[in-house]
């Protein structure tokens, strides 16, 4: 990742629990179009990094989770009205990090909104609004962070347990 995934994502990196400096950590990142078939690519690129990370046998929760954050990015944070294929429309991203047991997905959106969880009483029979419900189900915590400086917009992320503590 480069030295800007790195400043968007160290707010995301002081909020989580203690990690080992020795650890492996490894990262990876995509710009995904402004359009709902981004999901789909989304969900291709988690599968091939969980795959090269020998993490194939969590796909299932991660892509689920994966594809609820860019679902909720594409529909309420991508500015209406704008062309999806201009490159001055912000974009996207999804960021992977992994540590020996923790696997973190991050979304970054040009939104500074706040994503809302709809409570567990919802009518989940709706076609909307139980993505963050799903995400707190199937992931070990998730959170946001505005981001800083000339950055716009925020990083909605979720953490997974992958293997022994630290």
């Amino acid at each position: 990742m480069g030295t800007n995934g790195s400043t968007v994502l160290e707010p995301l990196r002081q909020g989580l629990p203690p990690i080992d400096p020795g650890a492996v950590s490894t990262s990876a990142s995509c710009a995904l179009p402004a359009r709902y078939e981004a999901v789909r690519g989304a969900r291709k690129f988690t599968s091939a990094t969980l795959d090269s990370w020998d993490l194939g046998d969590r796909f299932d929760d991660v892509a689920l989770v994966v594809s609820e954050l860019v679902t909720n990015a594409l529909r309420h944070a991508v500015p209406d009205g704008g062309c999806p294929d201009d490159p001055q429309t912000p974009q996207v991203r999804l960021h992977l990090m992994r540590w020996a047991s923790r696997l973190v997905c991050a979304v970054r959106d040009p939104s500074r909104m706040s994503p809302e969880a709809r409570g567990g009483e919802e009518d989940f029979s709706a076609e909307s609004g139980r993505g963050l419900f799903l995400v707190e189900s199937f992931s070990d915590s998730w959170g946001w962070h505005p981001l800083a400086g000339r950055l716009q917009g925020k990083v909605v992320w979720a953490l997974f347990r992958v293997g022994p503590e630290e």
